[in-house]
Formats: structure tokens, C-alpha cells, sequence
């Protein structure tokens, strides 16, 4: 365990001449904490191998726990209780309980999905414009972002490709605006180097392809030489079913349109007036915007900002004889084809039992499209991959509520992964789930039918599955991961907890606890329940603030965790910063009981 600084006395400066001293409060134990230890140790106030035993069954649902296990954690805790060696007294429980032996996510769980089936199945971790070290306008791209986005599991990386400059060789960067460029073979590399680093699961790449035929043959060559016996190249032009994850593990795969004929001035033309077009929402904070809310509410018509699959749904003949043109080598690449057929929405819903495809629309495209057809999205999301991606006017690489796109059965809800803020914690809480693999498997409600070939119905309201009752005890670790006077200059902080759900519409709520005044211990035991239609979808959000009468609130921390994975019972949640690092210190205590 990491020292931390002693607690005593602390003294703030006031007025100037005046200082005010406040005395700092040791970790104690909460009431309910001491009334289970007695209850679970012996008539000298040791807890044995054996009483623990009983605590983590009865209490903390680890029904195959064993006292060999039990007396595991005694040892690696003896040092706090050093006089009590076949035991814990009740300082040695209440530190287990609240150290990083206790989390709220078992890893031992690890990948536990079944991760044979095709992956239509999935929700995959997936990436916006990954090139992109901050705004859409005017950042660099660079291959730093991409391998971040790796090294935190994300599977699928995008990349915008366009000719150089001297129009000899490919870049990646934003089209028609002010982005610097970077290229696209260092980003290939970068991938190749950092693909498999966290998960063994494949990496898709998707192409937004703006390259003329020799330069699509160019990077064929490139993505063959970079990547090798790595890359899945599929046996045919189509394929009936996707592969598995389990199937395609340590492989590469490329997803873009098939190639058609390269217009430059006009795609320019058109991606410089979509990204300009509008400007993101004043109340658009880099943290501090509540996750949108999905019931309902006006949806205004959008035009789409230059992502793939858009303003394609008519080709002219010259189009069609370009791609035919185009190098071979280059189209036996693409594993998964994405694009429109002509026509409407409607059709670009139909199910092809002889061929499996993808589809990207924007999120105002979805959120229109779920009012009319809400079960023809999750139907076609049963073979096919959905890729729902940022609007246009997002300049500032924020991101929406992906809960539109996963009740939908969209597997790639593609964010723009190099900032922070509400959108992407759930998106980080999600990818917590089957061991941080990036695929979590989608709940059987989204992949089933029924007797007469319905599904589910995004728009039903259910009834309650279950009810989470979450019991917030206290909190600790502010004052040794932040400066002193971080919160307030004049006084200790004022804390106070916001918890809730993010899930689907019916589920969907923040609840808050009392501040406590000048303590960098907060006691709340304060308790909370959630009535769930749907766990299956539901993440844990947990944020703590601490109050400023005169300011905004200040961040204190936050999590985001799968309901599904939640372990019953008392435990330690480590908090995480804006951008999603962990706190070396910071964590609440927390029980969880489903009712």
C-alpha cells in the first residue's frame, strides 16, 4: 500500500492577515462497517479466516469463495494489523474493504463472453476521425491519438485518406479544413505495433477513401507490405456471415466503400462547407454537459459532414466504371463493405441473407431514422454492422449519448476518443465489461426473434427487471492526490456525490447526495435505488463535486460501470480524472445489492 500523508491539522490563509486552522479528521470506519464486523468476528474482536469466509459468501455473494482465499487476504493485509496474525481486527477489515484488493468489477471475471459468434454480435469499441490530436478544424493529426486509443482497447480505428500534397503519395488528415497531415504509412506501423498490445481481439480500420485509382493500388501495397500474415483477406468479394472475434484474433481488417472514381474538387468543396457549417452549443463544456437526454424532444434535419457512406446514394455510370478500373489488388482487401444502395432509408435496411454489409449514419441520422424505424434498425443490426458516427458541428471533438446507438443494436458508436467529458466516461464504463477486450456481446434481446420473426421494440417501455440499491458510505484520497488548497483557498472541501444510470429511457437518472462542509473525508451513508427495465444496457455513473457557493462546482472524480458486471456487496471504487486516468488515491466506499 502507497504512503500517504499524515492527516493532523491544516491551516488556511483568510483576509489577508488572518489564518484559519481546521483539524483533519482520521478514516473511520462507517456505523454500518462496524456493526458487520462484529456480527462476522469473534468474542475478541477478531475476524479469522473463517468469519471473513462467511462475510464474502453472505455478504459480499462470492458463493465459492474459500478460506483459503480468506486467510490470502489476511496476509496480504497483516501488516495493518500486525498484532493479529490469524485475523483482522476491525482497522485491518475496514482497510481491506477499502483498498484495491475489494474492486466493484472482478478481474478475475476477465473475457468471459462467448466470442464465437459473428461479429454482428458485438458492441465494438470504436473510433471517430482516430487521427485527430483535438479539434476537427485545426489540430494535428498524428499517429500519438491512434495509439492511445489502442492502449486504452479500442478496436476499430478510422483514418481519412488523401493524396499528398504532390499527389504522389497518401496522408491521413481532415479534408477541407486546417489540419496538418500526417502519413498514412507511420499510422499503418503505429497500428501494427500497438494493435494487440492490450487485446488480443482484432483491430477493424476503416477507410474514408478520397484517392484516386493509382493511389488506392499504392495503398494496397502499403496495408499488404505493413501488415502481412496479420491481415484478414477474405476468400470472396462479400461475405455471407461475419467472422468471429474469436476467429480473427491477432488480425487486422480493412472496412471501406468499394472504390469509386476520385472527385476531388467536389468532395473538397462540399466537407469544407459541412465542417464550417454551424457552431457547436454554448453549454458544450469540455466536461461539465449533462449526457443528452433520449426521451424525445424536436430532432431537426441534418446534412451529413463528409463520413463515409454519405450523399452516395445515386452513382452515375462513370463512378461505376471507375471502380471497376480500380486496382484489384485494393478491393480484395476491404473484409467489410460498407455503403448505401439507391433508394431510401428503408432500403438501406433490407436484410441480404446472401451478403452482410455495413452502414454508417450520423447520429442525427439515427436519432430520425429510430422514430420511424426503431425494430428495422435492430433487425438489420441482427447480420449487419451499424457504425453510427459525431455530427458535423462538433468542431470541438465532443460527443453524443451512445445509448441512441446501442439500444438501436449499432455495434460501432464511433467517438472521438482524444478528449473527455459525460459521453465518453459511459463510453469508457461500457468497454469496462468482458475484461477491457473491446467487444462486448450484445444482449440476447437485441439478437433474437420471436415466433413471428418480431424483435425488440427500442420504443416499448418495459416492465422492471430489477432494482439496484446502491448505498454510498464515504469517500477518501483527495488530500493526498491534490494540493490543499485545489478545491477552496480558504477552507477543506465540501463534497458531495452524484449517482445514478445511464441507460436506456425509462432508466435514465441522476440522483445526489448532502454535501458535507469542510472535510477531506466526506461520510454521506447515504442509499439509493434504481428500479431497472433493462440492466442489461444500465452503467453506474458515479461523480463526485465539491460545492462552491460562488463558483461552478469543482470535479472531484468519477466512475462509470457496467450494471451487468457489478459484484454485490461492499467495495472500493477508484475514481478516474476528466481524461479517464485513475486516481492514485482517490475512491469511494460503496455497497451494491440487487433487489
Amino acid at each position: 500500500m502507497e504512503t500517504k500523508k499524515p492527516i493532523s491539522k491544516q491551516t488556511y490563509k483568510f483576509c489577508f492577515c488572518c489564518r484559519r486552522r481546521f483539524k483533519l479528521t482520521v478514516s473511520e470506519a462507517p456505523p454500518e462497517i462496524k456493526t458487520l464486523f462484529q456480527s462476522y468476528s469473534d468474542e475478541n474482536e477478531i475476524m479469522t479466516a473463517s468469519h471473513l469466509r462467511n462475510f464474502l459468501v453472505e455478504v459480499q455473494r462470492l458463493e465459492k469463495a474459500t478460506e483459503e482465499e480468506a486467510q490470502a487476504i489476511i496476509d496480504r493485509h497483516k501488516h495493518l494489523s500486525i498484532f493479529h496474525r490469524r485475523g483482522l481486527n476491525l482497522d485491518g477489515f475496514f482497510k481491506y474493504l477499502f483498498s484495491d484488493d475489494n474492486p466493484p468489477l472482478l478481474p478475475s471475471l476477465g473475457v468471459y463472453h462467448d466470442m464465437s459468434l459473428p461479429l454482428s454480435h458485438y458492441f465494438i469499441y470504436t473510433g471517430h476521425n482516430s487521427y485527430l490530436t483535438g479539434n476537427q478544424l485545426s489540430s494535428d493529426c498524428s499517429d500519438a491519438p491512434i495509439i492511445n486509443a489502442l492502449e486504452r482497447g479500442v478496436r476499430v480505428i478510422e483514418l481519412d485518406i488523401w493524396p499528398n500534397a504532390s499527389k504522389d503519395d497518401v496522408d491521413v488528415l481532415h479534408g477541407g479544413t486546417l489540419t496538418s497531415p500526417v502519413a498514412l504509412i507511420k499510422c499503418l506501423r503505429s497500428i501494427k505495433d500497438h494493435a494487440f498490445l492490450v487485446s488480443e481481439y482484432p483491430v477493424v480500420i476503416t477507410l474514408e477513401d478520397h484517392l484516386t485509382p493509382d493511389l488506392q493500388a499504392k495503398v494496397a501495397e502499403m496495408v499488404t507490405q505493413t501488415f502481412g500474415d496479420i491481415l484478414f483477406a477474405p476468400t470472396s468479394e462479400s461475405l455471407k456471415e461475419f467472422p468471429s472475434p474469436e476467429s480473427l484474433k491477432k488480425r487486422i481488417i480493412i472496412s471501406t466503400k468499394p472504390p469509386k472514381e476520385y472527385l476531388e474538387a467536389k468532395e473538397e468543396k462540399e466537407k469544407e462547407e459541412e465542417s464550417h457549417k454551424g457552431k457547436p452549443p454554448g453549454d458544450e463544456e469540455a466536461w461539465g454537459k449533462e449526457v443528452p437526454s433520449l426521451r424525445g424532444g424536436t430532432i431537426t434535419d441534418y446534412k451529413n459532414s463528409g463520413d463515409d457512406d454519405v450523399d452516395d446514394d445515386e452513382e452515375d455510370d462513370d463512378a461505376e466504371k471507375s471502380r471497376q478500373d480500380v486496382s484489384a489488388e485494393y478491393r480484395s482487401l476491404i473484409a467489410i463493405h460498407a455503403g448505401k444502395p439507391k433508394g431510401g432509408l428503408e432500403e438501406c435496411l433490407k436484410v441480404d441473407p446472401d451478403k452482410v454489409r455495413r452502414l454508417s449514419l450520423s447520429e442525427l441520422q439515427l436519432e430520425n431514422a429510430a422514430i420511424t424505424y426503431g425494430k428495422e434498425i435492430v433487425r438489420f443490426t441482427q447480420r449487419n454492422i451499424l457504425r453510427v458516427y459525431p455530427k458535423g458541428t462538433r468542431i470541438t471533438s465532443s460527443n453524443y449519448n451512445p445509448l441512441i446507438g446501442w439500444m438501436h443494436g449499432a455495434q460501432m458508436v464511433a467517438f472521438n476518443m482524444q478528449g473527455y467529458g459525460r459521453s465518453l466516461w459511459l463510453m469508457q464504463g461500457m468497454f469496462k465489461a468482458n475484461g477491457g477486450c473491446g467487444y462486448v456481446k450484445k444482449p440476447d434481446f437485441l439478437l433474437k426473434t420471436g415466433p413471428n420473426n418480431e424483435v425488440f421494440d427500442p420504443k416499448v417501455q418495459l416492465p422492471v427487471k430489477t432494482t439496484l440499491k446502491v448505498t454510498v458510505y464515504m469517500g477518501e484520497g483527495w488530500y493526498n492526490d491534490f494540493k490543499h488548497t485545489h478545491f477552496d483557498q480558504f477552507s477543506p472541501p465540501d463534497f458531495y456525490a452524484r449517482v445514478g444510470i445511464a441507460g436506456v429511457p425509462g432508466d435514465t437518472v441522476m440522483k445526489k447526495t448532502k454535501a458535507v462542509e469542510d472535510n477531506w473525508l466526506p461520510s454521506w451513508n447515504e442509499v439509493f435505488e434504481y428500479p431497472l427495465t433493462v440492466p442489461e444496457l444500465a452503467l453506474l455513473r458515479i461523480e463526485v463535486h465539491e460545492y462552491d457557493m460562488s463558483e461552478k462546482d469543482d470535479f472531484g472524480g468519477q466512475s462509470c460501470l457496467p450494471v451487468w458486471e457489478l459484484s454485490s456487496g461492499i467495495r472500493a471504487v477508484p475514481l478516474h480524472s476528466r481524461k479517464g486516468d485513475k486516481y492514485n488515491h482517490v475512491r469511494l466506499l460503496m455497497r451494491f445489492e440487487f433487489i
